[in-house]
């Protein structure tokens, strides 16, 4: 893995010692003091989320739910809105159930 496909402050080895990524070329050594790493550099990643079980249980939501819960939302958020807030909490409500057609 390059250094570049790691978050900061993620924790990988390279060349026998640990490092914490802390910039885009910079990581810092658990023992102590700051290194640069060249882009071509190998990394082994720490601290790696394990993938998820085969056939886990996988959350889905369903759309009436999620419709009904916002319009709830909606119409709490309608009442503390003068008329140019309502102009565009109706064109966000709009986008919203857009995006989930």
């Amino acid at each position: 893995m390059k250094l570049q496909h790691l978050a900061i402050g993620a924790r990988f080895e390279y060349q026998g010692q640990v490092y914490v990524k802390t910039g885009p070329l910079t990581a810092a050594s658990e023992t102590g003091g700051q290194a640069l790493i060249p882009r071509y550099a190998i990394l082994k990643p720490l601290d790696v989320p394990a993938p998820e079980a085969p056939g886990a249980a996988v959350r889905r939501l369903d759309a009436a739910r999620v419709r009904k819960a916002f319009e709830a939302f909606y119409e709490v958020a309608r009442t503390h809105c003068d008329p140019v807030g309502e102009t565009a909490l109706e064109a966000a409500r709009a986008a919203f159930f857009a995006a989930l057609k």
